[in-house]
């Protein structure tokens, strides 16, 4: 009885989660803003208090006028290139993944 309980739960669980991430919707302006201020802090080795300021003038930065002067698909290419870096990828793992990054919206 206690391993149906348990199948249960858990089916519901998987169901649910399912469901959710169904429903998810696109990445907001500031979530992209902080995926590409995360990626430019790890791929320059930040850590501590220096990380944090960075963080905080990059997240306040205004996204009308880009502190490097890069366009949007510049700057879509750097995030692409930092996180494909962390993740480790090469050859056609890393042109599937920045294909795949570079098209979403």
């Amino acid at each position: 009885m206690k391993h149906l309980i348990s199948f249960l739960a858990l089916g519901l669980a998987l169901a649910v989660g399912g469901a959710h991430a169904a429903d998810e919707k696109a990445p907001t302006a500031q979530q992209n803003k902080m995926k590409t201020c995360n990626a430019d802090a790890k791929t320059k080795e930040m850590k501590g208090d220096e990380r944090k300021k960075f963080m905080s003038e990059c997240l306040s930065a205004k996204a009308e006028a880009p502190a490097d002067g890069k366009t949007a698909q510049q700057s879509k290419m750097k995030t692409c290139n930092a996180d494909a870096k962390t993740k480790e990828l090469k050859g056609d793992e890393r042109k599937k993944f920045m294909s795949e990054c570079l098209s979403a919206k």
